[in-house]
């Protein structure tokens, strides 16, 4: 398939893609400020900069893209049809780097939760209500890890379609 615009264009645009700030970042912020949770944003100290840091609760929250973190689900099936061999081993890497960040957090007693895009946007969109109450849950009752994605059987997840997929490390 051919771009529809130029190779400096198609550069601008990519350009433009904000790694913070993002609009399903802004969704779970509202969300918990509403509920009366105060938070610090892109704490630098903390392996991976989490999107959102509550420190009364040793907890770090991840708002991942679905595409740029190699979630699989249907926002991020497909490749861009050009340097194809770039963009597998850039998601790869951010893979490995999620990972490492993960178990450094871990090792240091925070407590992680990641959400992924899809569960914040279009047809796998969670209620912002249930969203709220499962954040809520997690933070307060002191679990370790979990990861809230968008409802689609179809995805290639562990959790095999589950909203919710929650482990203890």
């Amino acid at each position: 398939m051919v771009d529809h615009v130029s190779r400096e264009k198609r550069s601008q645009i990519m350009a433009a893609v904000k790694g913070r700030d993002t609009r399903p970042e802004y969704i779970v912020r509202k969300l918990l400020f509403s509920a009366g949770y105060r938070y610090r944003l892109h704490v630098k100290k903390l392996p991976g900069k989490p999107d959102i840091v509550l420190r009364k609760y040793w907890a770090v929250i991840f708002v991942h893209g679905c595409f740029w973190h190699g979630h699989g689900c249907h926002l991020s099936k497909t490749l861009p049809k050009t340097r194809k061999v770039f963009w597998r081993k850039k998601i790869s890497s951010n893979k490995i780097r999620d990972e490492k960040t993960l178990n450094q957090l871990i090792f240091n007693g925070w407590r992680v939760c990641l959400i992924w895009e899809c569960a914040l946007k279009r047809q796998g969109k969670i209620e912002e209500g249930k969203l709220l109450k499962i954040l809520s849950q997690w933070i307060t009752a002191r679990r370790k890890h979990l990861a809230i994605i968008g409802k689609f059987p179809q995805d290639k997840i562990k959790a095999k379609g589950q909203i919710i997929l929650e482990t203890e490390v």
